[in-house]
């Protein structure tokens, strides 16, 4: 029995007495009510075993919440495995696993009825797959990768091929999942043949897959699992999955634990992305997950985008995946045409190019390409003016009441608080008592605002934070937009500009080179082949060099082994340990480390709002050798915790997106 009590001293499996009345309802999977300690509580049953080890007198369970099996074996050993990964407790990654229980919804389909799983036979990877034919739509689509079919075969075959692979310049990863898919499956209709499970960042990219599952032919046993589908929709959708009734499921983040039967391949789509770093406790990633539950299903594993991250790097120079990409000469052909401001034809027609932020080859390739389709613009920030400064001394403008950062929000407004949002018209400056400021980052709606004063009669177009635009208006336009906002051109855009280039490559953050990268090859593979698309950055900067050659695997392999070089994630293990200062070193020092592991800090965390209590970071650094003792250790370490019931919070993360 698995309770549902996020205690990592209870991080365990109880056993239960089974009244002799609730014999018929109880089988393994299903949701009952049991008492720990005196409280009423839920669990799972894991399973049905005819003698107990424990010596005493067993609690008899109190009730059947449901006859329903929600809780698979495959679900609960990969729960167990993300536990144990990421030094949490199998109850939390089972309440991300399994949505919340809708009866009025159990009770309208109860008549489907679970579907009974077939044997899925367990098949080492072979060399090649020659023998199984993949469709003439999927082979097209694929033949563009070097090996690209080869990994088709594999996975038509049934074998546990992984592959993490780029995708051509203007092409999406979308039709690269589909025609894999469509590979996959076959003419299976609903409720047979192998499940495949695919994970996006946003509903966007969930609807740009299912548009092209659609064109590929596949559209029998598909389903959607998102967040915002709400209690009822989205427990339908998964009851669904669960019975077997469909089997490729397109979702968000919480897809990636979808009990698909017979999962025969598991899809993430541009895993550098935050939004598939789940925000609860344990904190797992989609691709971590994913890779998992790859090993114990025995399922292929496609990681695809158009960037490769290290962590897919280091994949793939263990041995344990293998690199698919494009033909260099299809990059050569379907690339846009990248333009630096830092040339020498382009210093001699504007020396004062490099230090602007909007530079003349930027302004003219726009004023160019808008007669001939949208302009795209990429601004690394939301907002009108998000930081401000002295205009006297240049340093931070900050709110007197929490010190939090000040900003405007249009051009008649007053300064704001970023943090308490209080308005403050007459900030002076608590350097020098500067009573004026200036800006130091603009913001994608001021831009929009320049812009539309430097290209009169234009239309102007802005997606990010305050509303991203799903579909482009009539008429050619200007689209200003934040990462990941951009909307998409059916033809594709005329041009692309990416300003602020240093801004983003600059910010506190280990991976801001290759988030940069990132952001750069999605907003340039939304433009035209061969179509302009400007980089107003250091040109002579590695990733804008990457950018320029459209060499995602060179700069992986680089920032891979400068990590290596540094012992960084992913080449070693590294957990943070957050909290109050003396809860944090006392939880530390009671830990006993694993050989060759390295402490490092503690360095203090930056508030996130008004009232904050002081909150510091130790890092713990190992070799990946030593990374499940790491995780064994820290869970030791919050079980003593729990049990003593010892006071503050102390919050663990194993390999953190940001170390600071």
């Amino acid at each position: 029995m698995c309770v549902d009590l996020a205690l990592p001293h209870l991080d365990r499996l109880f056993d239960y007495a089974i009244p002799e009345a609730m014999m018929p309802q109880v089988h393994p999977g299903v949701r009952v009510r049991v008492r720990v300690a005196g409280r009423r509580v839920n669990g799972f049953v894991v399973e049905i075993a005819e003698q107990s080890e424990h010596q005493g007198r067993l609690i008899p369970l109190e009730a059947v919440v449901s006859p329903e099996p929600v809780l698979t074996p495959p679900l609960a050993a990969l729960a167990r495995t993300v536990a144990d990964h990421y030094a949490g407790c199998m109850s939390d990654v089972l309440r991300l696993a399994i949505p919340a229980r809708h009866a009025k919804v159990e009770k309208e389909t109860a008549s489907e009825g679970p579907a009974v799983a077939s044997a899925v036979e367990s098949v080492d990877l072979p060399q090649s797959a020659n023998a199984a034919v993949v469709n003439p739509t999927s082979a097209v689509v694929w033949e563009r990768l070097d090996g690209g079919v080869d990994a088709l075969r594999h996975w038509q075959a049934g074998t546990a091929a992984r592959v993490v692979s780029t995708v051509p310049p203007t092409a999406h990863p979308a039709a690269f999942i589909a025609a894999a898919t469509a590979a996959v499956r076959g003419d299976a209709g609903e409720g047979v043949g192998p499940g495949v499970v695919i994970v996006v960042p946003d509903h966007r990219d969930v609807q740009r897959v299912l548009a092209e599952l659609q064109d590929c032919g596949v559209t029998a046993a598909v389903e959607v699992l998102r967040a915002d589908l709400g209690p009822a929709k989205r427990y339908r959708a998964w009851l669904r999955v669960r019975r077997g009734t469909a089997r490729v499921v397109v979702g968000t983040r919480a897809a990636m634990f979808a009990p698909v039967l017979d999962p025969a391949l598991l899809v993430v789509m541009d895993d550098g992305d935050d939004l598939h770093a789940e925000p609860r406790a344990p904190y797992p990633h989609v691709r971590e997950v994913l890779a998992m539950r790859s090993q114990i299903d025995n399922c292929g594993l496609l990681v695809i985008g158009r960037m490769r991250t290290c962590e897919g790097q280091r994949l793939v120079s263990s041995g344990w995946a293998r690199g698919i990409d494009p033909h260099r000469d299809a990059v050569r052909a379907e690339s846009p045409r990248m333009l630096t401001t830092g040339s020498d034809a382009e210093v001699a027609r504007d020396p004062a190019g490099a230090r602007s932020r909007l530079p003349s080859l930027a302004l003219r390739t726009a004023q160019q390409a808008i007669a001939t389709g949208p302009v795209l613009v990429q601004v690394p920030r939301a907002g009108y003016v998000p930081v401000l400064a002295c205009q006297s001394c240049r340093s931070v403008s900050r709110c007197g009441a929490c010190r939090g950062p000040l900003r405007l929000t249009s051009p008649t407004s007053a300064p704001v608080c970023g943090w308490c949002g209080s308005i403050r018209a007459n900030h002076v400056c608590d350097q020098c008592g500067g009573a004026s400021w200036r800006a130091t980052r603009i913001g994608a709606t001021r831009t929009a605002e320049e812009l539309g004063r430097a290209m009169p009669g234009v239309q102007v177009v802005t997606s990010g934070r305050d509303g991203i635009v799903a579909d482009l208006p009539k008429g050619n336009c200007l689209v200003v937009s934040t990462p990941g906002a951009e909307p998409i051109a059916p033809q594709g855009y005329s041009a692309v500009l990416l300003l602020d280039g240093d801004l983003l490559m600059s910010r506190q953050d280990l991976r801001a080179d290759e988030e940069a990268l990132r952001r750069w090859f999605n907003a340039a593979g939304l433009a035209r082949t061969g179509a302009p698309v400007v980089i107003v950055a250091d040109p002579s900067h590695r990733a804008v060099q990457a950018l320029v050659r459209w060499d995602p695997v060179g700069f992986a392999g680089q920032e891979f082994d400068l990590r290596r070089s540094a012992h960084l994630v992913p080449a070693a293990r590294m957990a943070a340990v957050d909290g109050e200062p003396p809860f944090v070193a006392e939880a530390v020092a009671a830990m006993e480390l694993p050989s060759g592991t390295e402490v490092l800090g503690p360095v203090p965390l930056p508030p996130t709002q008004a009232g904050d209590p002081e909150r510091v970071r130790i890092i713990l650094r190992c070799p990946l050798t030593q990374g499940h003792a790491l995780s064994v250790e820290l869970h030791r370490m919050l079980a003593h915790r729990s049990a003593r019931k010892d006071p503050g919070r102390v919050l663990v993360r194993i390999d953190p997106l940001t170390l600071g």
